[in-house]
C-alpha cells in the first residue's frame, strides 16, 4: 500500500493487513503504532521525501502491543523517539512478540475462524513474512496506567484506556487535531472473519469481548473526530454511528 494523507496532517502507512500514521504538527512528529518489521524502508522512504529521518520522530504511541503494531519501535527507539505503551502491555514488549497470546489470551481458538474461511491464514502469513514474530524483544517502552495527557508532546495526545482486545489497550484522541487512533479497539476490517465496517476484533485475537464492547463508550467524548483505525479504512466525522454500527455487530 502506497502512502495516504488521511487527515490534515496526518499520513496512513503499513499495507493492506495493518495501519500505522505519521502526525505532523509544527512541533514535531509523531507515529500511531509501529507497523511491523518489513515496514520499516516504507516509513524512511517516507520520512526522506519530507526532508525527515527517523531522528525527527519524538514519540511513538502504541495502541496495545500485538506485533503487527510494534514492529519498528526498536529501530525508533534507537534513532531517539520515545516509545510509550499501556503497562498492562508492555510485558509483551518486555517479552517479544511470540509472547502476545500469552499476555492476553484470546477468548477463542482460531481454528473455527479458518475451517470457516481458510484465506484468513492468509494475514498471519502475512505478518510473519514481514517479520512481524521475529522482532527482538523491547524492555525499554515508557509506560503509563490508566488514561493520560502527553503535554509535552506534539498536538497533546490523550491516552483512553479501552481494555478488551488487550489488558493495555488504549485509543488516542488528538482533540485539537480533531483525531481519534482506535488501534484495534474499533477497526473497519477483520480480515479474519471478512467483516468490513465497524466491529472489534474477533474473539481469536480478543482477550475480552464484553470489555471490548463496553470500551466503545469511551470513544462516543469525540463524536467527530476522524476515526483512524488499526485495520481499515479511516472513518470522517460520525464516530457515534461507528460505535453504534460496532456494538450491533457485537462479539464474532
Amino acid at each position: 500500500m502506497t502512502v495516504h494523507r488521511v487527515a490534515p496532517g496526518v499520513d496512513r502507512l503499513g499495507d493492506t493487513a495493518v495501519n500505522f500514521y505519521l502526525v505532523h504538527h509544527p512541533d514535531g512528529l509523531v507515529l500511531v503504532d509501529a507497523g511491523l518489521p518489513g515496514h520499516l524502508g516504507q516509513l524512511q522512504a517516507h520520512l526522506a521525501s519530507t526532508g525527515h529521518t527517523l531522528a525527527d520522530v519524538k514519540a511513538v504511541l502504541l495502541t496495545h502491543a500485538h506485533p503487527d503494531h510494534t514492529g519498528l519501535v526498536t529501530a525508533l527507539h534507537e534513532a531517539g523517539a520515545a516509545v510509550w505503551v499501556h503497562a498492562l502491555d508492555a510485558p509483551i514488549l518486555a517479552d517479544g512478540p511470540r509472547s502476545a497470546l500469552r499476555h492476553a489470551k484470546p477468548e477463542r481458538s482460531l481454528l473455527p475462524y479458518l475451517l470457516r474461511r481458510p484465506s484468513a491464514l492468509g494475514t498471519p502469513l502475512h505478518l510473519a513474512r514481514h517479520g512481524g514474530f521475529t522482532a527482538p524483544a523491547f524492555p525499554h517502552a515508557r509506560t503509563f496506567l490508566g488514561d493520560r495527557t502527553f503535554d509535552d508532546l506534539p498536538g497533546g495526545p490523550r491516552a483512553l484506556a479501552v481494555p478488551g482486545h488487550t489488558l493495555g489497550s488504549v485509543a488516542y484522541a488528538f482533540p485539537d487535531l480533531g483525531l481519534l487512533f482506535t488501534g484495534d479497539a474499533l477497526v473497519t476490517r477483520d480480515s479474519t472473519t471478512g467483516h468490513r465496517g465497524p466491529g472489534t476484533v474477533c474473539r481469536g485475537f480478543t482477550h475480552d469481548s464484553a470489555a471490548a464492547l463496553a470500551a466503545l463508550d469511551r470513544l462516543d467524548a469525540f463524536p467527530d473526530a476522524v476515526l483512524l483505525p488499526g485495520h481499515g479504512d479511516p472513518l470522517t466525522g460520525d464516530v457515534l454511528a461507528a460505535t453504534a454500527a460496532a456494538r450491533r455487530l457485537g462479539a464474532t
